[in-house]
């Protein structure tokens, strides 16, 4: 049994990985600003983790895994993006993940083949319009994916999921018709845009033994729309 914290587990990728890491018998700590009811195996911690860094020493003698999951998705034109949305993306997507792993480095340092877990975006390596502040952000998210793998290894192992559209509440402008559903699915190799648990499945598998000889890595969960044109 792993311990595992999962930094935004109330809705989402969070919640769907906070289910299957429970149904797999780890213990699972998980925060939000929600929280929710503690019981078996899960611990809620009620905190804004973006706003103020948690740390989890007082609920555990160490990590085995950390998932940071809030994240944003800003889509407008340069022309009208403002240094203030600019500033807010990189907050949340970059900068929490950052001070959020500092927080708990050493709980992960006394962890069972540690692993950290981020999310960047498929529009970071394939360019979209009206994505420059998220891309911006995400871009962040995986340099710093890449030198704490670097930093941190041998002990601890560092890797990204970058996805494409998933049904989120985040994606929720971007899904909320029948037209934008099948024009979504239709930009995707696979014809369909992602899950909550497309990326669950990914984040559990980077947290899992199967993964020991991985860091470092930007893996794509994105039906194929980064890489295939068909």
């Amino acid at each position: 049994m792993k311990t595992i914290a999962v930094i935004g587990d109330s809705k989402g990728v969070g919640a769907a990985l906070r289910d299957r890491l429970l149904q797999s018998g780890h213990k699972v700590i998980g925060v939000s600003r929600s929280g929710a009811s503690a019981s078996g195996d899960y611990v809620s911690v009620t905190q804004d983790a973006v706003e103020s860094p948690v740390d989890l020493s007082e609920h555990t003698d160490s990590l085995d895994g950390l998932v940071y999951c809030p994240g944003t998705i800003t889509l407008k034109p340069f022309r009208s993006l403002k240094p203030e949305q600019l500033m807010e993306d990189l907050k949340v997507n970059y900068i929490g993940a950052f001070e959020n792993i500092k927080a708990n480095v050493n709980l992960l340092k006394k962890g069972n083949d540690p692993s950290i877990v981020l999310f960047s975006t498929v529009a970071v390596d394939t360019g979209m319009p009206f994505h420059a502040s998220i891309a911006g952000a995400k871009g962040a998210v995986q340099g710093l994916t890449r030198s704490l793998a670097a930093e941190l290894a041998p002990t601890i192992r560092v890797n990204a999921i970058a996805p494409s559209l998933t049904d989120t509440s985040l994606a929720e402008g971007l899904l909320n018709n029948e037209k934008k559903q099948e024009s979504a699915n239709d930009r995707h190799p696979l014809k369909r845009y992602g899950k909550a648990d497309d990326l669950a499945r990914m984040a559990a598998f980077l947290l899992g033994d199967e993964s020991s000889w991985m860091t470092g890595q930007i893996l794509g969960v994105d039906g194929g729309l980064s890489t295939l044109k068909v």
